[in-house]
């Protein structure tokens, strides 16, 4: 969310700054609602302060005016609430305004990749998607999850599913112990308001698992734990030594990809329901470019232990979420595909989210400003284990176990 007296001030920066973010925006009519809401407010508290006056006075035969002027202090708040709400219906689909370094483009071609950490495995035999891998093991069973709940959902069995637990295990020790991270256990359903906070809501509705309740009563399935992670800071009031705030939690999300139709639709890359290690930071707004960082190579970590061959890459103006100034995406390495998918996405939000959430601290000066927030995947769990499982196949169907995860799995060597 902007600052709107910022937009007013500087309006040819965001012009230009929106047009970068593949939106289009009715400038004038936001700053012609603008102006009418300002001059509304202005009549309003002339008339407050005439009441005021005639109040003091306590002169009876002013009353009828009085409550005149009561009346036309009730107009002027529906009017108020009408353009307000137009204001809004047009701010709240502004992105965050990209920082700089952001490669300016329409889409993922224009994305810079940064760094490529690992060597790509070479097979010496004819190498097996990890769906077909699984269901040669009878450890994958798409057939049955759509019997039962639709497509796009997926059981895992027996060692696979140790390995998903073991998986989630590991990226949770590495994350609190080695990272300082404070693991949280969240709620999985949300207000409509949470989701506002952090950028869900309104623009990405038709993405997201509403619940079937009262109108009034919305609820919604987490899309990612950075919803509700993020929030933990709504509505607060934080003092500088109380930052940087770092969390980390394992959830189950639920997404429609409702802009996904014909895409992945073999295997898990994209599924309804999921498991992702997800990490949060609450820092100061001078911080953001340095936790960034820090995450970044939190998420590496994890990938660099277990082997798995990836890239960095930044992504370009068209191609970051809508609450970012900036996002590194890390890419593993799928040997079925022969390229590199996402796995992990780390995006500094700045003061965007925050000012949507009300969510403040105090500076070292005791000046009031917004705080800086963070988000990161450490990592998507199914991706890892698809990854794992292509990347350490072997000629005769079985997936070697990554060393790092063998205390995890009770030992094992392979499945």
């Amino acid at each position: 969310m902007h600052n709107l007296k910022n937009i007013r001030e500087n309006p040819e920066f965001y012009k230009k700054k929106i047009l970068d973010r593949n939106v289009k925006l009715d400038f004038n009519e936001l700053f012609r609602l603008d102006k009418e809401n300002r001059e509304i407010i202005q009549k309003k508290e002339k008339l407050e302060q005439e009441k005021k006056l005639i109040s003091r006075t306590k002169d009876k035969t002013k009353f009828e005016k009085s409550k005149v002027i009561s009346q036309e202090i009730n107009n002027l708040d529906k009017i108020l609430k009408k353009t307000k709400s137009q204001i809004d219906s047009i701010c709240d689909f502004i992105p965050n305004i990209a920082l700089d370094e952001v490669p300016i483009g329409n889409d993922e071609k224009y994305n810079k990749e940064l760094k490529k950490v690992g060597e790509v495995p070479r097979f010496n035999f004819k190498i097996k998607p990890h769906y077909e891998l699984g269901e040669n093991l009878k450890l994958i069973d798409f057939d049955t999850a759509t019997k039962t709940s639709g497509s796009r959902f997926v059981f895992l069995k027996g060692k696979l599913a140790l390995l998903e637990r073991s998986l989630i295990n590991f990226m949770l020790d590495i994350h609190t112990q080695k990272f300082g991270y404070q693991e949280i256990s969240p709620p999985l359903i949300v207000n409509a308001d949470t989701m506002f906070g952090t950028g869900q809501l309104p623009k990405f509705k038709n993405d997201q698992f509403e619940l079937n309740l009262e109108a009034d009563q919305k609820k919604y399935l987490i899309p990612t734990a950075e919803v509700i992670l993020t929030n933990l800071v709504r509505e607060n009031l934080l003092n500088f030594k109380d930052l940087p705030l770092r969390f980390v939690a394992s959830t189950a999300c639920f997404r429609k990809e409702a802009g996904s139709y014909g895409k992945d639709t073999k295997g898990m890359l994209r599924q309804h329901q999921f498991y992702k290690v997800e990490l949060v930071s609450i820092v100061e707004p001078s911080k953001c470019k340095t936790e960034l960082n820090r995450m970044i190579s939190c998420a590496e970590s994890i990938l660099e232990k277990l082997k798995l061959p990836f890239r960095s890459v930044l992504l370009s103006t068209g191609d970051m979420g809508f609450s970012a100034e900036k996002t590194v995406d890390l890419e593993v390495w799928i040997p079925s595909e022969n390229k590199y998918r996402e796995i992990s996405s780390c995006s500094s939000c700045g003061q965007f989210q925050s000012r949507r959430m009300k969510s403040k601290y105090r500076d070292e000066k005791n000046k009031l400003d917004f705080l800086g927030t963070l988000n990161g995947s450490g990592l998507a769990v199914g991706r890892t284990l698809i990854a794992i499982m292509e990347n350490y196949q072997n000629p005769d169907g079985s997936i070697t176990i990554p060393d790092a995860l063998k205390q995890y799995m009770n030992n094992l060597e392979k499945i």
